[in-house]
């Protein structure tokens, strides 16, 4: 029957035959009355003449018996058309619905379960074919637009005349109807449609399309304000009554509850919004009455906020309004948009507490969605909505927000509960951190945002210096917010927040007896620590872990590369240690003596309060050290005026003392040395062309310390230079010495040379006297001595006067090692440019090299390693054979030291090394030499010479190309025979790793090369990584493995490549 009643359905909807051939003079509205009318009568005839439609009539005449709505007498075409459609459609309806239950209680029984697996289950009868929705739709198009959307008042819903040119022409169709009519008319197509949607086939095809129409047409009916009393009739009075209002009203909260809520949003919000325009382009008459009224603005407002405050309801909203969206800048507004509603409480809330309450919650949420499709969009809204609620709403979001937000880092600190092996889940510290990184980095609104992370701010610090030392997928996420807030914090701020996160100053930290741990799932996790029974065990996780948190943090300050922060934190920590100094000079001179601390007893110590004070001191001298070791110049003094500050405290803490007869930093020549080394670099710094007034004026400071200096110091080159100095200040160059730069070089000569002459004969007083010095000048020589390397580093780049070769050779037997290292670094040079006199005294800078590769301090021996590897590449056929019989024999030298002929064999083969590494392409034709060498080397009889033997072997090996054809099989035996008999573990990873290198130098030319010893070697690594017990060995073994596989896979399954290929047939 289902088929039969479509059919009729497409009888109404179909064009009609009588209808086009009407008078072409008529108008387009009268030919559609005609073809309605002409449809319905047609319908009518073959419902009575059809027998096979006896069913359905019938089953029609049952449904109309039953419904009061259908009236024959009327006049109006439109309308009886539409009761028409609405029949057969409720006729419909009840049909599937009855035919779906009989199918559904025969489906249960058990001649229905005969069904093989093989066989498609049946079909429900109310699956509609595709023709047949298609008629359907029709249909209820001419419904809406016929029986509902006409009598809608204006104002509610969207007008016909918007919607296509067909339904302008509806609209003038439509004859005016007194208000009784229409709202009887609205009120039956209303319930005939929701009827109808009660059965889940039609139900989708009218929400899908029609679902605006309907919440309208229920809005009109059950909240539109009553009429007057005194126009109403006794229909309309009927009509208006409490109980029909009311079921509108719960069928409205029906509707909206079952449908998909973004879709319930979109309609609420193109209903609420209303049209401002008239039907008619130009007409201003209209464009008043199709406002919407008001009461429908409050309905859907309230209905909104109702949508907003179920669960998941901000997420309803925001797919209402983004769904479909390309990501382009109307998103970004959209976003920005949805985020100041989400922010603002709406009018029709009833407390503002509930709604940020519910809303905070449900954007927190929003924070951890999964799916990387909709997450983008989602986090965009989540984090503009944070950022307006902190910056309008900040005493709701703080305590809604914020704290369930920052929870896991605030338990990190307040954690007590030790029954509890894990505190913080990973999962929570994860969600945590990621989420702060949303907010915090990405919203990157710094004036809202810094003070709350202030708190917690050591925490994520202390993560962060955790997972630099495992594998972790939370140490960028926690580098970035530190890194985001020292960049955006204020540099007053910025000061006190590093001094707590190096120690120097008191802060929040994670609580005492838990630590964090890795997680499981590459996550950190907050568990309880086991207490370390053994006192110097604890003593040293301390101090390391110490040491470790100041390494992260100039790791962090090394990023800061457009940031002053780090060149200020330095400065500050030198005035402090500046303070430290005078205040220390001050005391020491009050009391007439410094106390002699190893004199005293523990409790005397610390009634003289020295031990808090020594603490300090040295946490600050720890500070100084390793940001001077780590960090460059380039990123502690950036600008003129730092470098400025940094010669301030140079010059003060010089100053000190310089009254006190026994003031122990007059006699220092490293001190002498650094001052003027200081003095030199404002006197660089003054010799540029021109200075700012903001430097001048920064240099201000300088006047008073070089006063000082040139009044009390006892040298009379460093007086005469702050004379100088001072007065170039204080007149802003106008006046500036001849002799200034003069003065400068020879000073910085002279103070070098007295400081060489006083420092080395007095090396073992020095060394006497230190251990009775004081700990406070103790410290102050350590870090002036600190400082004096980083000026150094400063300084570096200075202008060497032009030397020959003899001279270099003379500079190169100096026993001062910085003048040694620079000679050979010189020499070297020299051999790789080919210099005509080097060319000459090749045997000279041979021995001189081979002689410091004996030399203790490794500064030399390294500088004499790179000039002999760079004479292998220059005079590969001269040199070559020298270095072999040195590796294999030891030192040739009469004046060697036959006792460390092992060290210089090892230094030896790394030089041997680098030469192989330089000969490229000359590998085939100059490395059959060191083959030999290599391999006999693999038999000697220290382990450290095989090793080191093997090594080379790889390295020269993975450059040889075809030319290792000849040398495979020997090789392999080698390999193979220390890999199964070799004791030692290091000699048998070197034999491992010698074949990796093989197979990666090779690469796809292995199989050819290696042809016939290429099994062996796979079953030697495959022997290792099941025999070999030690566990490097079998990583080596499982690398040449995957190298292996590589190269296997590459030549079985080839890239497929699109290319010509040009043969030649004979």
């Amino acid at each position: 029957m289902t088929a039969e009643i479509i059919s009729l359905l497409n009888v109404l909807t179909k064009p009609s035959s009588e209808a086009s051939g009407l008078d072409a003079k008529l108008s387009k509205e009268e030919v559609l009355q005609a073809a309605l009318l002409a449809n319905r009568d047609a319908l009518l005839e073959r419902l009575h003449r059809d027998s096979s439609l006896t069913d359905v009539r019938r089953f029609r005449e049952e449904v109309l018996a039953g419904e009061r709505w259908f009236f024959n007498d009327t006049e109006d075409v439109m309308w009886c058309f539409v009761q028409e459609c609405l029949l057969l459609l409720l006729t419909l309806a009840r049909h599937l619905s009855a035919e779906l239950e009989l199918f559904n209680r025969t489906d249960s029984t058990p001649a229905t379960k005969l069904h093989t697996p093989e066989m498609a289950p049946p079909l429900p009868p109310d699956v509609l074919s595709v023709t047949q929705q298609k008629t359907l739709g029709a249909v209820l198009q001419f419904v809406v637009s016929l029986g509902l959307c006409p009598y809608l008042v204006p104002g509610v819903g969207v007008p016909l005349g918007h919607r296509s040119a067909f339904g302008a022409m509806l609209e003038k169709m439509i004859c005016p109807q007194t208000a009784t009519v229409a709202q009887r008319r609205l009120l039956t197509t209303t319930k005939v449609l929701l009827q109808c949607a009660e059965q889940s086939s039609l139900a989708t095809l009218i929400f899908t399309r029609h679902l605006g129409d309907v919440i309208a047409a229920l809005c009109q009916l059950g909240y539109q304000p009553q009429l007057s009393e005194g126009s109403p009739t006794k229909d309309v009075k009927e009509l208006n009554e409490e109980e029909e209002r009311r079921n509108c009203q719960e069928t409205l909260k029906c509707l909206l509850g079952k449908v998909y809520q973004p879709v319930v949003i979109k309609e609420l919000l193109i209903l609420q919004g209303g049209n401002t325009q008239s039907g008619t382009v130009g007409s201003s008459s209209g464009s008043k009455d199709r406002r919407t009224p008001n009461w429908l603005r409050r309905l859907c407002g309230h209905l909104l906020s109702e949508r907003l405050m179920q669960p998941n309801g901000v997420r309803a909203v925001i797919r209402a309004i983004l769904e479909g969206g390309t990501g382009g800048e109307s998103d970004w507004r959209k976003c920005d948009g949805i985020a100041r509603i989400l922010a603002a409480c709406p009018q029709q809330s009833t407390s503002a507490d509930t709604y940020y309450r519910q809303i905070c919650s449900q954007i927190l949420d929003l924070l951890h969605l999964k799916d990387k499709l909709t997450a983008q969009q989602f986090q965009r809204v989540a984090t503009r909505t944070v950022l307006y609620l902190l910056q309008e709403k900040p005493t709701f979001a703080h305590p809604y927000f914020l704290v369930p937000l920052l929870s896991p880092l605030h338990r990190c600190i307040t954690a007590a509960d030790v029954t509890c092996q894990i505190v913080v889940e990973e999962w929570e510290l994860m969600q945590c951190v990621e989420d702060i990184n949303k907010i915090w980095v990405v919203g990157n609104m710094p004036s809202t945002l810094l003070k709350a992370l202030e708190e917690v701010l050591p925490v994520v610090f202390t993560l962060f210096c955790f997972t630099k030392q495992n594998v972790s997928n939370l140490r960028v996420p926690c580098q970035d917010i530190l890194l985001w807030y020292l960049s955006h914090i204020e540099s007053s701020t910025a000061l006190s927040v590093l001094r707590q996160l190096s120690g120097l100053q008191a802060h929040a930290e994670v609580a005492a007896g838990f630590s964090f741990t890795p997680g499981s799932c590459g996550g950190v996790q907050l568990s309880c620590r086991d207490d370390c029974s053994d006192e110097d065990n604890a003593l040293y996780e301390k101090l390391s872990g110490e040491q470790w948190r100041l390494e992260c943090l100039t790791d962090l300050l090394a990023q800061l590369k457009d940031s002053d922060v780090p060149g200020d934190f330095f400065l500050d920590l030198l005035q402090e240690l500046t303070r430290w100094t005078t205040e220390a000079a001050e005391e020491e001179e009050k009391d007439g003596h410094q106390l002699n601390i190893s004199a005293m007893t523990l409790l005397d110590v610390e009634q003289q309060g020295c031990v808090a004070r020594q603490a300090s001191t040295l946490a600050l001298l720890q500070v100084l050290a390793i940001m001077v070791e780590t960090l460059q110049h380039t990123v502690l003094l950036k600008k003129n005026i730092q470098v400025v500050g940094f010669i301030v405290s140079l010059l003060e803490r010089s100053c000190i003392g310089l009254d006190q007869t026994r003031s122990l930093s007059i006699g220092n020549p490293i001190e002498s040395q650094t001052l003027t080394m200081g003095m030199g670099l404002v006197a660089t710094l003054l010799s540029e062309p021109q200075l700012s007034v903001e430097v001048y004026s920064s240099m201000s400071r300088l006047l008073q310390p070089l006063a000082t200096l040139s009044q009390k110091h006892p040298e009379l080159f460093i007086q005469e230079l702050a004379s100088n100095l001072r007065a170039v200040i204080a007149t802003q160059g106008a006046y500036r010495p001849d002799n200034l730069s003069t003065l400068d070089a020879s000073g910085s000569k002279d103070s070098g040379m007295s400081s060489k002459d006083n420092y080395m004969p007095n090396k073992k007083t020095e060394t006497k006297e230190s251990q009775t010095l004081s700990v406070n000048h103790a410290h102050k020589n350590s870090v002036t001595r600190q400082s004096a390397s980083f000026g150094d580093s400063v300084t570096s780049q200075t202008s060497h006067p032009s030397k020959g070769f003899s001279d270099w050779l003379l500079e190169a037997c100096d026993p001062d090692i910085p003048n040694k290292a620079f000679a050979l670094r010189t020499l070297t040079q020299k051999v790789q440019s080919n210099d005509p006199e080097t060319l000459q005294d090749v045997e000279k800078v041979l021995i001189l090299f081979l002689e410091n590769l004996e030399h203790e301090e490794s500064f030399i021996y390294l500088s004499a390693i790179q000039g002999l590897s760079s004479l292998a590449d220059s005079y590969p056929e001269r040199i070559l054979k020298r270095l072999l019989r040195d590796f294999q024999h030891g030192p040739s030298l009469s004046n060697s030291n036959k006792y460390q002929s092992l060290e210089f064999r090892l230094k030896m083969g790394e030089v041997l090394m680098r030469a192989s590494r330089a000969m490229g392409d000359l590998a085939p034709h100059l490395g059959h030499p060191l083959v030999a060498v290599f391999l006999r080397g693999t038999r000697d009889s220290d382990q450290s010479i095989r090793a080191s033997s093997l090594s080379n072997l790889g390295e020269l090996c993975q450059r040889l190309d075809y030319a290792l054809g000849p040398l495979a099989q020997e090789l392999s035996s080698c390999l193979t025979a220390v890999i199964k008999t070799e004791k030692e573990a290091e000699v048998r990873r070197a034999a491992v790793h010698v074949i990796t290198q093989l197979i990666r130098g090779l690469s796809h030319k292995t199989t050819q090369v290696l042809r016939d010893v290429l099994l062996d070697l796979y079953r030697a690594l495959k022997w290792v990584v099941r025999c070999d017990p030690d566990e490097v060995t079998v990583l080596h073994a499982q690398l040449a493995l995957e190298e292996l596989d590589a190269v296997m896979r590459s030549l079985i399954f080839p890239k497929q490549k699109l290319e010509k290929k040009i043969v030649v047939l004979p």
